[in-house]
């Protein structure tokens, strides 16, 4: 008896959430309340203009000009687009969290009256405002209300940052404008030397101090810096005394050319803890930037030479030359094989774990510095060559007497 009327209890719950199930797959999707939507129909990649009055006192207008945002109030200037792509997109999607106080005595406890930052946008022809007041106690939220309705609602209070901007962070901050892919020309002038590198099909090659192969990463790094720091801020909106700024006689001067285009960027004297002071060439304003960028374009021209002794490395190459004092070993390595056998002075197989190892040190050193004067092959004490496995490329490395103690010491490089 007691195992039926556990039995029934059983299939009544079970009939109840099978009752529950059917009823909710009927159900329609809209009758799920949806939580209202502040600016219902707009469409972010429509708005025509945005006008932000930031709680610090600054009013930025910014157009839409073409495809681009253009900056046309308090100053003329390229906006930044990833800010406005921010403060368009979370208009267009903005909805109301709670409704607070349908009719407010006092919007000044909301921090509504003034609000603390507006955000007045042009959509289809139509202006269309936001004020934005002070956070909720438990900062979660923010008090908010548009001018043609009454009521006080709230909004998620990361939209603070998102909407509270000034005219500077609204500002593209682009330093130098150029086309990173189609740079072929690089040349970095300071107090010390002047640097000229140039493209050479995928590869970068030392014009000036010196004829070398440049290090592609260290090249690529500075053209990545140029095209990457940002301004810092705005010291002078149209300079008319450069040198108050150290731009008269620059620390450094970068001239980056793709094709028949140019852009140059001077860098001055330091504007405080951390920045310098830096012009574009073909602009007014003087700006401030992170002194990273000078100390990289300050390096020694050593630093942009390849280190890498050897192109060729271990796992592709198939054959080493060794002359030492007037007598040649020749390794190769067996086609289509990982034996390796020693063709002069005397034919015999070698020993493919000592080759390797050989091969890995070769391929593994590197300069630490450039030698200053020219050493003719009879001072040498030995060199070898390494070809890789089509025989396309042939690398040689002629290894020097010890360097003296006078040799040692730093020298500086020759103009």
């Amino acid at each position: 008896m007691k195992g039926v009327r556990s039995f029934l209890v059983l299939l009544a719950v079970a009939a109840v959430l099978a009752g529950y199930l059917y009823y909710d797959s009927k159900r329609e999707p809209g009758d799920q309340k949806k939580q209202e939507k502040v600016f219902a129909g707009v469409l972010s990649d429509k708005i025509e203009r945005v006008t932000v009055k930031a709680a610090g006192g600054d009013k930025t207008t910014i157009e839409k000009q073409g495809t681009a945002w253009q900056m046309t109030q308090p100053v003329a200037a390229a906006a930044d687009e990833a800010e406005l792509s921010g403060i368009t997109s979370n208009l267009a999607s903005l909805e109301v969290q709670r409704v607070v106080d349908e009719q407010p005595a006092d919007l000044k406890e909301y921090g509504l009256d003034p609000a603390r930052i507006e955000v007045t946008f042009k959509f289809a022809g139509k202006d269309q405002k936001l004020l934005l007041g002070q956070k909720t106690p438990t900062g979660s939220d923010l008090y908010a209300k548009v001018p043609d309705k009454p009521r006080v609602f709230l909004v998620s209070s990361f939209l603070d940052s998102t909407f509270d901007k000034s005219t500077f962070a609204l500002r593209d901050k682009t330093i130098l404008k150029i086309d990173r892919e189609k740079v072929d020309r690089v040349e970095i002038v300071t107090p010390d030397r002047t640097l000229k590198v140039a493209k050479q099909g995928n590869d970068w090659r030392i014009a000036s101090p010196v004829d070398a192969r440049a290090d592609f990463g260290a090249v690529e790094g500075v053209i990545g810096r140029l095209n990457t720091t940002p301004m810092k801020s705005i010291a002078a909106p149209d300079a008319a005394d450069l040198k108050e700024y150290g731009l008269d006689k620059p620390a450094a001067t970068v001239h980056v050319t793709s094709g028949s285009a140019q852009a140059g960027l001077a860098i001055g004297k330091s504007a405080g803890e951390g920045v310098v002071y830096a012009k574009d060439l073909s602009r007014p304003i003087v700006f401030t930037i992170e002194t990273a960028l000078l100390d990289e374009l300050k390096k020694p021209a050593d630093d942009f030479r390849v280190k890498d002794l050897f192109d060729a490395r271990a796992f592709n190459t198939t054959r080493i030359e060794i002359a030492r004092n007037g007598q040649t070993i020749t390794l190769e390595k067996e086609k289509g094989k990982e034996e390796w056998k020693q063709l002069t002075p005397a034919a015999k197989p070698a020993d493919a774990k000592k080759v390797e190892a050989l091969l890995t040190a070769l391929t593994s050193v590197r300069a630490t510095r450039a030698a200053r004067r020219r050493c003719g092959r009879r001072k040498g004490r030995g060199h070898g060559t390494g070809r890789d496995p089509q025989g396309h490329r042939r690398t040689e490395v002629t290894c020097l007497s010890r360097p003296t103690a006078s040799s040692r010491r730093p020298q500086r490089s020759r103009r």
